[in-house]
């Protein structure tokens, strides 16, 4: 469990950046971060999670509770980013970078932890199992349409640009260290 969150956290810290490293690559951008959504952060921490799955799936494929774990996983990342992200805005009235990374580390922690315990339930029955692996790919899915056709709301609206998807990125103001991103959450502050 402690190797997946540590892989899962460092490809995830990675790919914040691979897409201004590949030049703006549009195939990198369907896997990394194209601009600063929160739709981009849980894509962030889905895409290794996707990855890792070649890992898990070796492992624990044969477990008969593997699909109802990973499934649960992925929903957690969905629903913990932006709950904690505009949970906290809510009340604080602000945004704290710190809190902002820690809540992609916690997401992940907690992804996680729930695949590994999930695993070792007494199994569950055909239809959950089914139904789990369909949402695998549904989720997948949707993965992919949401990165190449995001929605026109708020999870998927840059704060820095006003824009959506690719057409949020702006060339140049992100860097290595994510300086543009600083500088404008700290003017806001």
């Amino acid at each position: 469990m402690i190797i997946s969150i540590i892989t899962i956290s460092l490809i995830g810290t990675l790919l914040h950046f691979t897409y201004d490293f590949s030049g703006h690559n549009k195939f990198v951008g369907i896997f990394s971060a194209v601009n600063e959504s929160t739709w981009e952060h849980i894509k962030i921490a889905l895409t290794p999670t996707f990855i890792w799955s070649l890992i898990d799936g070796f492992v624990y494929g044969d477990n008969p509770n593997y699909f109802l774990a990973k499934f649960i996983s992925l929903i957690i990342i969905i629903i913990l980013i932006p709950f904690l992200f505009y949970g906290y805005k809510l009340i604080i009235k602000k945004e704290i970078l710190i809190f902002d990374i820690l809540i992609f580390y916690i997401s992940i922690i907690c992804s996680q932890i729930l695949f590994y315990l999930i695993l070792r339930m007494n199994p569950v029955n055909f239809i959950l199992k089914y139904i789990s692996c369909v949402g695998v790919f549904l989720i997948f899915g949707g993965y992919l349409i949401h990165t190449l056709l995001p929605a026109k709301n708020f999870l998927f609206k840059d704060p820095i640009s006003n824009k959506y998807g690719f057409n949020g990125h702006r060339v140049g103001s992100y860097g290595i260290l994510g300086v543009g991103e600083l500088h404008v959450r700290n003017k806001n502050l």
